[in-house]
């Protein structure tokens, strides 16, 4: 797997009725580096303009705090633009530790007290049916290879439920998920965090962005929801880390997902929230726009500005 060079812009427009004066945003827009994820350049404007401070926050997640002068506007506009390097892993190539090969095993002490909180169940379960969903990839006899139980366990999500868009805010509760057979990618991403814990394994929320490789007009598209931010889990398995699992795509690994935030919770993970003083009326619409492409400069312009 090679490496692609990546052009991600980001557009967020707060339309108003009537003027009003802008409060503190909080932004997580801004990659996490890492071995398979390196950042050649950064852009970011903000009208009307703002003071921006960054900070890291407990996961260590680039958080950026926009505070504006004293203005009244009808619209607030906020484009985040990145060009990154992405090498991807192999989907084969995951290394497990020995006693971690196969399925059920202990974490051990040293990564335990690290990990504990992203094993810790977080939704209602009361009659254990996302544990029983969980458990028709474990075989009845002969042992259960680990690896291959979490790709049973994402690709599942895929043949099994049905994706839908919502645009409201909040991601649906786990077992609602189960009950309707549907939802959104940060819906699944929380369901195959919530069955790998009933498991006892390690998982938490990733959120980024997803490029689809038809959208180059490289391929046929096989990509769903790409053009908007995107959600999937990792679930950590020793001697791996921490797993890219993307259930809306059925997707393990891969050059496909572009890491900006990993959280214990959804809630944790919104990429723009903020308030303004004015009216309660006053709000008319939010338009958000996203393109992730490959080998186009960042030079060229940001977003244009929807009217």
């Amino acid at each position: 797997m090679g490496v692609k060079t990546l052009t991600v812009r980001h557009l967020t427009e707060y339309l108003y009725n009537t003027p009003i004066q802008p409060g503190e945003h909080r932004l997580m827009l801004r990659p996490r580096d890492s071995h398979d994820l390196r950042i050649l350049d950064t852009a970011l404007s903000i009208s009307p303009t703002a003071d921006t401070h960054y900070y890291h926050d407990p996961l260590n997640n680039s958080i950026a705090l926009a505070r504006f002068a004293n203005v009244a506007t009808e619209k607030i506009s906020i484009h985040s633009a990145f060009r990154l390097e992405h090498y991807g892993t192999e989907p084969l190539r995951y290394d497990l530790a020995t006693y971690a090969q196969t399925y059920p095993f202990v974490y051990n002490s040293n990564e335990f007290p690290d990990l504990m909180r992203s094993i810790e169940r977080r939704y209602p379960d009361p009659n254990g049916d996302i544990y029983q969903w969980a458990r028709q990839f474990i075989p009845t006899y002969g042992s259960t290879d680990t690896y291959q139980l979490l790709r049973d366990l994402n690709q599942g999500i895929k043949d099994q439920f049905s994706y839908s868009e919502r645009h409201e805010e909040g991601t649906q509760a786990p077992l609602e998920t189960l009950q309707k057979g549907s939802g959104t990618c940060r819906d699944f991403a929380l369901f195959l965090m919530e069955a790998a814990r009933s498991l006892g394994l390690a998982a938490r929320f990733a959120t980024g962005y997803l490029y689809d490789p038809a959208l180059d007009g490289e391929d046929e598209s096989t990509i769903t929801g790409s053009g908007s931010t995107h959600a999937w889990a990792q679930v950590y398995l020793p001697g791996a880390g921490w797993v890219e699992c993307d259930p809306t795509n059925a997707i393990i690994g891969g050059d496909h997902l572009i890491r900006v935030a990993v959280v214990r919770d959804p809630s944790q993970a919104v990429p723009v929230t903020g308030s303004y003083e004015g009216p309660p009326d006053a709000f008319r619409d939010l338009k958000v726009e996203v393109q992730v492409t490959k080998n186009e400069p960042l030079e060229t312009p940001l977003l244009p500005t929807m009217g």
